[in-house]
């Protein structure tokens, strides 16, 4: 498939008449009906009902179209920016931030940068950690927002804090009048852990705060994003822990509740790779999830300097701490 397909359907849709289509596209008709054809027989179904009264688009090709839109609208916001870059009227700065941080101060920081600087566009990537750490040093991203430390020479962190953790359940659950949960009692319930992969992550780091506490939990189902990790809760396949500033976007049917944690009794029950060796953080005290800025090692941009220094301020701001404790 080409673009070409998708410019010739799209005009095709656009005019209802392959006659219409093939004036506004500049070519003859013949030519443009083969090209439906091949896009037809790659994707396997018929976009186009051909009758004597018109045609119309069947079910396959208006979802088709729709979609393609949104390709076409995204390819050329690529093409305006590349050329913006290519003339060197803007510098690109990419952030990967992985999902559960976006409940916390990220959106602001994301805002601030967006306003920072005009001649700076602000490219976003969800991603997990461990590809950030990749992202970084091939240079697809310049600042990394993730929760798993790694030891890398050609990587620079920063631990700007420690979120707490809170049980995830749903309002029906036997233990959902409780003020908070222990974490035998949460080790004893049915478990959903995310995500799944790549390994290691953000699942493995909660698997060794269980085990930093003697326990084992029940993994009944694993899924590879936060939003179905809630959803299987909501379903009652069991409970889940997800970071505190979670909680101001939980669905209706879920609640959320405070883990009674003391401290790790085993430093080796944390998992290779997740252990808190990033500057300032030693073994955790209790059930919480660092928030860890990342960057490649010797990079002077000073747009980067900002990033930083914002992502510091907003993650000390009170205003955000007061909402993460409600």
């Amino acid at each position: 498939m080409e673009f070409r397909h998708l410019r010739y359907f799209q005009a095709l849709a656009r005019e209802g008449s392959f006659t219409r289509a093939a004036a506004a596209l500049h070519i003859a008709q013949p030519p443009l009906s083969r090209q439906i054809r091949q896009l037809e027989e790659e994707l396997g179904v018929s976009l186009v009902e051909r009758g004597t009264r018109g045609l119309k688009l069947t079910e396959a090709g208006r979802f088709f179209y729709e979609q393609s839109l949104q390709l076409s609208a995204r390819l050329d916001e690529i093409v305006v920016g590349t050329r913006r870059l290519g003339a060197h009227a803007a510098r690109w700065f990419g952030i990967g931030f992985v999902p559960s941080t976006l409940s916390g101060f990220v959106p602001e920081l994301i805002r601030h940068l967006r306003q920072a600087d005009a001649r700076v566009e602000v490219g976003l990537s969800e991603m997990t950690t461990l590809p950030q750490i990749e992202a970084l040093k091939s240079g697809r991203i310049d600042l990394g927002i993730g929760r798993i430390p790694f030891d890398d020479p050609a990587i620079e962190r920063r631990v700007l804090m420690d979120e707490p953790l809170v049980a995830v359940l749903p309002l029906q659950h036997r233990l959902a009048a409780r003020k908070r949960l222990t974490v035998a009692e949460l080790a004893e319930q049915p478990f959903v852990l995310y995500p799944a992969r790549p390994r290691p992550n953000y699942g493995d780091h909660v698997m060794g705060l269980f085990r930093a506490a003697g326990h084992q939990p029940v993994v009944v189902q694993e899924a590879n994003e936060l939003q179905t990790a809630l959803g299987l809760v909501a379903a009652g396949l069991g409970l889940t822990v997800v970071p505190a500033s979670v909680q101001r976007s939980l669905r209706a049917d879920l609640l959320s509740l405070p883990i009674a944690a003391g401290p790790p009794h085993d430093e080796n029950a944390f998992p290779e790779g997740s252990r808190h060796k990033a500057r300032g953080v030693g073994a955790l005290p209790s059930f919480t999830s660092p928030v860890i800025l990342s960057w490649r090692r010797g990079d002077a941009s000073p747009f980067l300097a900002q990033a930083i220094a914002a992502a510091e301020q907003l993650a000390r701001a009170p205003g955000l701490r007061r909402r993460r404790g409600k």
